[in-house]
């Protein structure tokens, strides 16, 4: 009966620790640098925040004109995307540069909201410094982006 129960239990403890051994793969490390399909993956979702950026100038132009309207119907419009693709191109970057990029996103809607604001109060020296801070984080965002040659 002894001579059971042990080869039971040995053939038990075999059972168990090839099942441990069989659950626990090689762990997947996530890459410490910019690989060349990161790269790629990258330039796919810079594309449209290029586009975004550029029209910073066109908003700009609106800032300095007081044309409140057209300022205002530009944050609504040509950037209702924008908060979606920093957010994809943030989440292309290294885990290092995601937590820097998305702190900045969120410090470009502030400034973007506060413009908003201040322009429907047409008040001229709050939309331009809300602008230029916004401009200000826009840039450093596209600093944290590798291999962008657009970032001022």
């Amino acid at each position: 009966m002894m001579l059971r129960l042990r080869s039971v239990l040995s053939l038990l403890l075999v059972v168990i620790t090839t099942f441990l051994v069989s659950c626990s793969g090689p762990s997947v490390k996530v890459p410490d640098t910019y690989t060349p399909d990161r790269i790629a993956q990258i330039q796919i979702y810079l594309t449209p925040v290029s586009e975004a950026r550029q029209g910073m100038e066109t908003l700009g132009e609106f800032v300095q004109a007081n044309n409140w309207t057209n300022a205002r119907t530009y944050i609504h419009g040509p950037f209702g995307f924008l908060r979606r693709d920093l957010t994809y191109l943030a989440n292309t970057l290294l885990p290092n540069d995601q937590k820097a990029a998305k702190d900045l996103i969120d410090e470009i809607f502030a400034h973007l909201e506060r413009l908003d604001a201040a322009a429907q109060d047409r008040n001229g020296t709050a939309t331009t410094t809300e602008y230029n801070n916004a401009l200000a984080d826009f840039d450093a965002f596209l600093r944290l982006i590798p291999g962008n040659t657009e970032a001022s």
